[in-house]
């Protein structure tokens, strides 16, 4: 690293950074934080897989974990992920023995509009080129698992075509990880007797797949094993339902996952140990890491710093809702993440324009930051803001963040790991401690719902209470599916909306706080397995388009480097 970066100066690239960066042996890494060597297995130089039985409970109980969630998103970009790998750095630079966990990058998004998810700048999770590619081959043996099971019930059809075995209502679709909007909808099956029964059907992104979020939620192999076999894959025409376990191939499925599912460590731009495993989106499914790198990385370090995706009505909703619900974590801190222009992007502030100061338009999107902060609070969450400082941002747009925390008695941590690295959340990390031990969240967590609650009470909770709607209206299909639904176990079930990450509502374009707003759920997703149920708001896709112009375009390999992840 470079002693002299500046935060002023003009940063390198990430890609450029990553590279600069002296990267440990993985062995070194792992015996920072004691994981014992002989039990690493090893990915290369610089990354392995660590046994998912290594795992502390009571030394997990002596951890410190803090969630790290944020306002809003906008286009203009938040940094979660850089505000917790900065954390980590800081707290590591005042001497405490921290790690991150965090998901892995999807293939879509970094070849479609972001380009790459391993934080930027002088706080990255490296190898950044690994990390945003194929890693380990989790998301492919995730990818083939799903698809191998949608094979295996296509098969089943087949064979017991004419019969009353036959599955008459099919739900289980097939995924890529691949962003294509053409692969929404499709017909398979066509061209005759020998080529299969012919039906509607589709593709969803691989982080949508309900085989990741139950990697994402399983305890143990054992665990895992009993969700895929409680996967619903149907309806026969008695309408009784159709599961894996009904079709025999649970343990097939589970054999593909038999290295995916020990959580991957890597690194820091200053080698410090990183936990990276399982990528659910958080505005179409749950959008935490697995449990299973929280907990390990619990075992092995004093602080844990982990992220929800998007703003906190997704991610932090659903890690308290759902992940923290079924597995009894619970933060002792929550973070959400600011910036001055996403701030004022929620007070109307036109996107070709936040870099200028706008004061009237700043004030106007805290508003997006009081409602976040009231609902975290909702939770029994002790709450810090963190502000993800810019070149452009000025001192009175600053000062006005600080006294509206200050006005609330809410903590206000600066970020500046970006261009200082650990050394610009020194600061930052001593407040992170501080507040820990003065004032920490409640526990247990004041969940937004209780298991008792119907399905369509649970969603009314959520749309009124956490987004603000004053109405929820559920479509023919959706009242439908949760008609079958009532009086099973499945009605106990939390649920996960998926909703536009850019709105509290389902309208991606009512920036800042909508108000007296009707919420539409057009669709319900059984996750059986997964042991919760989705509900599909608005027009929300589970498989994305690519933009105008994709990042794969700037994407390339020269000389043996790539180039365009960034």
């Amino acid at each position: 690293m470079n002693p002299s970066k500046d935060f002023s100066n003009k940063i390198p690239s990430d890609i450029e950074i990553a590279r600069s960066t002296t990267l440990e042996s993985i062995d070194k890494i792992a015996k920072k934080i004691d994981i014992p060597q002989d039990e690493l297995i090893p990915y290369g130089k610089f990354m392995a897989k660590i046994p998912w039985n290594l795992q502390s409970p009571e030394k997990q109980k002596k951890s410190n974990l803090i969630l790290v969630t944020s306002i809003t998103p906008t286009k203009a970009g938040i940094g979660k992920t850089t505000v917790s790998i900065g954390l980590a750095l800081g707290l590591n630079k005042i001497g405490k023995k921290a790690s991150v966990a965090l998901r892995e990058p999807s293939l879509g998004p970094c070849f479609g509009m972001k380009g790459g998810a391993a934080g930027g700048g002088y706080a990255q999770v490296l190898p950044m080129e690994n990390i945003n590619l194929h890693f380990t081959g989790d998301f492919h043996a995730i990818t083939s698992a799903h698809n191998m099971l949608a094979a295996l019930l296509d098969n089943y059809n087949y064979q017991n075509r004419g019969t009353d075995n036959v599955v008459t209502e099919v739900l289980w679709k097939r995924v890529l990880d691949v962003n294509d909007r053409a692969l929404r909808n499709i017909v398979s099956g066509l061209g005759g007797t020998a080529n299969g029964v012919p039906q509607e059907s589709g593709f969803d992104i691989t982080p949508a797949s309900e085989i990741m979020a139950i990697l994402c939620l399983a305890e143990d192999p054992k665990d895992l094993k009993r969700r895929i076999e409680n996967i619903l894959l149907g309806y026969k025409a008695d309408g009784s339902m159709f599961t894996v376990k009904e079709l025999g191939v649970a343990g097939a499925i589970t054999v593909l996952l038999k290295d995916a599912i020990h959580p991957n460590l890597v690194q820091t731009t200053e080698n410090t140990p990183a936990f990276i495993h399982g990528g659910p989106f958080a505005n179409i499914a749950h959008g935490c890491n697995s449990v299973l790198a929280t907990r390990m990385a619990m075992s092995f370090s004093d602080y844990v710093i982990t992220e929800a995706g998007f703003g906190a009505d997704l991610g932090a909703e659903k890690f308290f809702d759902i992940k923290c619900r079924k597995t009894g974590l619970c933060p002792k801190l929550t973070l959400i993440v600011a910036t001055a222009q996403g701030l004022k992007m929620h007070g109307g502030v036109p996107l070709n324009a936040i870099k200028d100061e706008n004061i009237p338009g700043l004030i106007q999107g805290l508003e997006n930051l009081k409602k976040h902060i009231e609902n975290i609070k909702s939770y029994g969450q002790s709450v810090m803001v963190v502000f993800n400082r810019y070149n452009s941002d000025t001192e009175e747009e600053i000062s006005i963040l600080k006294e509206f925390c200050l006005k609330r008695n809410i903590p206000l941590a600066e970020n500046n790991s970006f261009g200082l690295g650990g050394e610009g959340a020194v600061e930052f990390a001593n407040l992170v401690v501080k507040t820990i031990e003065e004032n920490p969240s409640q526990d247990p967590i004041q969940f937004a719902y209780s298991e008792a609650d119907g399905l369509e009470e649970k969603i009314a909770k959520v749309a009124k209470n956490i987004y603000g709607a004053s109405s929820v209206n559920f479509s023919k299909k959706a009242k439908s599916k949760l008609k079958k639904l009532k009086d099973t176990e499945m009605d106990k079930f939390p649920i996960c909306i998926a909703k536009t990450q850019y709105s509290f509502s389902s309208d991606p374009k009512a920036y800042g706080v909508s108000k007296n707003f009707d919420f539409q759920i057009n669709d319900i997703v059984i996750n059986r397995g997964a042991e919760f149920i989705v509900a599909i708001a608005g027009d929300i896709m589970r498989m994305p388009g690519l933009p105008k112009q994709p990042q794969a375009m700037n994407i390339d390999i020269v000389d043996g480097q790539i180039e365009g992840l960034s």
